[in-house]
């Protein structure tokens, strides 16, 4: 497989490449918050760039090597539960519920919902989703900051004296072409810089026009309608899960985020495309793909990240969603990659009793 006439990018940066893109998935509202938060705190301006001009790289993949491409396909519909969106949920005796997968982004292609969402939204007596606590993102980002520890260094460390001078270079670079100072942020936690950095800036130009995601929409347009909204973690929650990576992990992910630029813009339009065609069990499968052979210690590190950030996660949201599936009349709205594979919702919570049908 030719990685690099896809990826014309030094072999360290590729190695990062699928973790920076699973963490935008997994992670993508909390890092739009830290990003805001960033913001608040004057940090950092939001940029004005409006056109998006990303390209989808499997269709590259697809014409320099068709069988890489050919079995990228195949492993990823060989994922439990791995192509659909939105899911009907029923148990006997109670009024069904629904599972929606998300994307945390403003493009107005995720915005709109797939059929039957719209209708199954307006008919739910409850909406639930990851936070509720993005309903008011001014009060998340202080009930954030009551936590310094999730978000600064609080132990007399740095980025500065934890980085090697080569990747500090990077980064100050990077930093400032989107309006940051290093010395400024140095004391903060990666992955709140990352928050900033890894958001395009025509998804940046979006919200700052103000555009909202579509988790948030989902939940706002409940609130209009009168139906209370319930969140399945805290963002604290989510934070700590991002915390029990290693240090350097968070830091590299960083520096090569930066390093990517703007192939990050076809990092996203490739995810989104996916998105758009039901096709979450391929997500995992079509990074791998796009990347170099890994190193034992890259694999490990990803492993790690699957686990904390987003196995683990799965079991506690679908423990919570349980309760309130129960009593029937739910609309569910969690990130997609949430969703497939033998630790996703859709099989967690048929453990649990329910019976899952893909709607679309």
């Amino acid at each position: 497989m030719t990685t690099h006439a896809l990826f014309p990018q030094p072999r360290r940066l590729l190695h990062r490449l699928s973790a920076t893109a699973l963490w935008l998935l997994a992670a993508g509202h909390l890092l739009a918050l830290m990003s805001l938060l960033m913001i608040l705190l004057m940090y950092a301006p939001a940029r004005s760039e409006t056109a998006c001009h990303g390209k989808n790289l499997l269709e590259g993949l697809q014409r320099d090597d068709p069988r890489a491409h050919a079995a990228v396909m195949a492993e990823g519909r060989d994922v439990v539960n791995g192509q659909g969106l939105f899911w009907k949920v029923e148990r006997e005796g109670i009024a069904p519920s629904y599972l929606l997968g998300t994307m945390h982004v403003t493009d107005p292609r995720v915005l709109k919902m797939p059929p039957g969402a719209a209708e199954a939204h307006a008919a739910a007596r409850v909406i639930v989703i990851e936070s509720d606590e993005i309903l008011d993102e001014r009060r998340a980002a202080a009930a954030i900051l009551a936590r310094p520890e999730l978000t600064m260094f609080t132990d007399g460390r740095s980025i500065e004296n934890l980085l090697p001078p080569e990747d500090l270079v990077v980064l100050k670079e990077g930093l400032e072409e989107r309006g940051l100072v290093l010395s400024a942020v140095s004391r903060m936690k990666p992955w709140m810089l990352a928050g900033f950095v890894a958001t395009s800036a025509c998804e940046s130009a979006r919200k700052a026009d103000g555009a909202i995601f579509l988790d948030k929409k989902i939940a706002l347009d409940g609130v209009a309608s009168g139906k209370p909204v319930k969140g399945l973690e805290t963002l604290q929650e989510q934070l700590a899960a991002m915390a029990e990576m290693p240090i350097d992990f968070h830091l590299q992910a960083l520096v090569e985020t930066v390093r990517l630029g703007d192939r990050m813009d076809d990092v996203v339009e490739t995810m989104t495309e996916l998105y758009l065609a039901g096709e979450t069990g391929l997500t995992i499968p079509a990074l791998k793909a796009l990347t170099p052979t890994l190193t034992e210690g890259d694999e490990s590190a990803y492993a790690a990240f699957e686990s904390a950030v987003i196995s683990a996660r799965n079991h506690r949201m679908a423990e919570r969603a349980a309760p309130i599936l129960a009593e029937g009349g739910a609309f569910v709205a969690v990130g997609a990659l949430h969703l497939p594979g033998e630790d996703g919702l859709v099989e967690l919570l048929r453990k649990q009793g329910f019976t899952v049908s893909r709607s679309r």
